[in-house]
């Protein structure tokens, strides 16, 4: 039987750091405001002239030059983002011609914060039926230009970042020990207005978007930040055990937990309510923020850079965001 093996990670984030003190320069917050709801201390942001697909090209090389593969060996390139290069086509085109690459399928993945999980996921499916061998599966965000940063905003303003991670999934047999074990993704769509973003849309008018639309401030995400925040440790919480039943584990199991890094308060609920070690949760967003579909591969990275994920490690990652969408995963490094 097929199964699919995680070979190699990487990611790569802009240069430029933004503090949470440059922040309130721009609104009225201050660094204790920030850290005390977040627990984010600064985040990455692009230059102007940088696009989304620029930030998946380098985490992208980095990964394929730790596979140690060539590059046209990849059978389907998978991009989980929210911030897309263009409306259309999709970033996974853009990805592929910078990469040099030609004929192989790509796929965008538009899942915000679960899209990472929900790639994963598919990668894995289209690797046991035998359908792909190599695939690339890239997380990447530019928040930075879609925000607004003004006190009105400041509420999701200071959450978000830029940054891409990417990793490549190669076919292996379910007698390997390192490979992905089971993925478990759930959505719900009536809540689909709790967090979202109105314009550009069919669905609001003559127009996609109009001055009306701008004045209104309906390109600009928004959010129920208290009802997001419940769900999240709920779902998350839930979809967690679902995947430790699926694999008759029990918690102790898992060597390393690798969240979504939406807010740091989320992930230290969601450790007390799992009963997890502190030691167990690898965080990164007092560093990067919240980069949705990029905060899973990113951790990966930071883990590994770091000593805390090493070859053998069995880890559980979980996500929650816009849909409301949810999604676990347990694997073998």
């Amino acid at each position: 039987m097929f199964a699919s093996e995680i070979v190699s990670v990487g990611m790569f984030v802009p240069p430029r750091i933004v503090t949470n003190d440059e922040l309130s320069k721009y609104m009225e917050t201050s660094d204790e405001w920030i850290s005390q709801r977040s627990g984010i201390k600064e985040r990455r942001w692009v230059a102007p002239e940088v696009g989304c697909s620029d930030l998946a090209l380098e985490a992208s090389k980095l990964a394929i030059a730790n596979a140690n593969i060539d590059p046209q060996e990849i059978d389907l390139i998978l991009c989980a983002t929210l911030s897309p290069d263009h409306d259309f086509p999709g970033l996974g085109c853009f990805l592929q011609a910078k990469l040099g690459l030609s004929g192989c399928a790509t796929l965008d993945i538009r899942q915000a914060c679960s899209g990472f999980v929900f790639g994963l996921s598919i990668a894995d499916q289209y690797i046991k039926t035998g359908m792909y061998k190599t695939i690339l599966l890239v997380g990447a965000e530019i928040h930075s230009k879609g925000l607004n940063v003004t006190t009105q905003g400041r509420d999701i303003a200071v959450l978000f970042g830029d940054g891409a991670g990417a990793i490549v999934i190669k076919q292996t047999t379910d007698k390997n020990p390192s490979r992905i074990l089971s993925t478990h993704l759930h959505s719900d769509g009536i809540h689909a207005k709790e967090l979202w973003m109105a314009a550009p849309g069919s669905n609001i008018g003559a127009d996609r978007i109009n001055a009306q639309h701008l004045e209104e401030k309906m390109h600009y995400p928004q959010m129920n930040g208290k009802k997001v925040f419940a769900h999240a440790i709920r779902r998350m919480a839930e979809v967690m055990q679902e995947a430790l039943v699926k694999n008759n584990m029990k918690l102790e199991e898992i060597d390393l937990f690798l969240f979504h890094q939406a807010n740091l308060r989320i992930n230290e609920m969601l450790a007390q309510e799992l009963k997890i070690p502190p030691e167990k949760v690898f965080n990164t967003i007092m560093k990067y923020g919240n980069t949705t579909a990029a905060t899973i591969p990113i951790g990966m990275a930071e883990a590994v850079k770091a000593g805390k994920l090493k070859k053998g490690m069995t880890v559980a990652s979980a996500a929650f965001g816009s849909g409301f969408s949810w999604a676990s995963a347990i694997y073998r490094w």
